[in-house]
């Protein structure tokens, strides 16, 4: 469906209506699509939680798909930096592809810092309610940054990286999210559990 408060830049642009519907591939998948967006700090285990979630609907015979952070980067978003500017057209980039993934009759992980709210809220809106599941990997920094395999949050304090987000950039944590997840407290597994109790009941 197109989104109507988005007018195209591009000229002589004109919506395509598929014969191939939503609900088709959704009959075939034999599930709705939707979204599932892990949100938090570096370190916090989106990436890690979205990946073992993924793991558990294969297993069921759902079809999935993670967009991780790091990965996007790599492709997608590889001409974008971390200014703040950038970081809010990294999530507009992404929401827009989870959305085809979701019209697709996927269900899409996605494991991104994503820092604003209002970015994360573009997001939603660009989806039917129901269709947006937030879930807030709720970490303290400290814990983070005891996890921090890359070494970034040393780097950070260093000052050798700007604009790294919980030490010289904001995250902004969700207000109402469908789900917070106690990262620091509670095992992978348990984590999973709250993920897939939290999808299956919608």
């Amino acid at each position: 469906m197109e989104n109507k408060n988005t007018v195209p830049i591009s000229g002589n642009v004109v919506w395509h209506n598929a014969t191939v519907t939503r609900e088709r591939r959704e009959a075939m998948n034999k599930h709705r699509g939707v979204i599932l967006w892990f949100t938090g700090l570096s370190g916090a285990g989106k990436s890690t939680l979205a990946h073992a979630v993924e793991e558990h609907l294969h297993l069921m015979g759902c079809h999935t798909f993670v967009l991780d952070g790091d990965n996007v980067r790599h492709g997608l978003c590889g001409d974008l930096g971390f200014s703040a500017e950038d970081r809010v057209e990294n999530i507009r980039r992404v929401g827009e592809v989870t959305k085809l993934f979701m019209e697709a009759g996927v269900i899409v992980l996605t494991a991104f810092i994503s820092p604003f709210r209002e970015d994360r809220h573009k997001v939603r809106a660009m989806v039917q309610q129901g269709e947006f599941i937030e879930i807030y990997c709720q970490c303290p920094i400290d814990v983070c940054e005891q996890r921090d395999v890359k070494g970034l949050y040393k780097k950070a304090r260093a000052g050798e990286i700007g604009q790294f987000t919980g030490i010289s950039s904001d995250y902004e944590p969700p207000n109402a999210p469908e789900l917070i997840v106690k990262t620091a407290e509670t095992n992978l597994q348990d984590c999973v559990q709250k993920v897939l109790q939290a999808f299956l009941k919608r």
